[in-house]
């Protein structure tokens, strides 16, 4: 087994608890790993799951203004909440909030100074969540016919 799709993680005092009183759950579904797809054909596609973090990232694309705002970090610059809050024409509370989403989701990183929150892209959590989707993807829905 590879260990990441295809294993059932061990169960905690409440699981084992809840198990006794319900009944088992059904399989375990762990988020994919590129290692399952590739390095285990025993892996099952209807066990494949995503993690935490690439729903995060999905939920954070999911929104058109979180959308528009991304694109004014083309090119790795550095901005405010109130610049981003200025050049999209909404409130800076809006702005801090939507930026938060796009931060939980991987899609951007932070850093204070003094009172100002500075936001960049965070090309390496980006990377990583978009090698987690295509594994995924391959692992669920694989191309036929290729």
């Amino acid at each position: 087994m590879c260990g990441v799709c295809c294993q059932t993680p061990p169960k905690g005092r409440a699981e084992a608890l809840t198990e006794r009183v319900t009944g088992p759950p059904p399989p375990s579904t762990a988020p994919v790993d590129a290692s399952c797809a590739s390095a285990d054909t025993r892996c099952d596609p209807s066990t494949a799951q995503l993690g935490a973090g690439a729903r995060e990232f999905l939920k954070a694309l999911a929104s058109e203004q979180r959308q528009a705002m991304l694109e004014l970090f083309t090119g790795g610059i550095e901005l405010t909440v109130g610049t981003v809050a200025e050049r999209l024409g909404i409130a800076q509370p809006t702005a801090s909030q939507q930026l938060a989403l796009l931060r939980r989701g991987g899609l951007l990183t932070s850093r204070r100074d003094g009172k100002q929150v500075h936001y960049r892209i965070d090309a390496d959590a980006v990377e990583e969540s978009l090698t987690e989707l295509q594994t995924y993807l391959r692992t669920c829905c694989p191309p036929s016919g290729r």
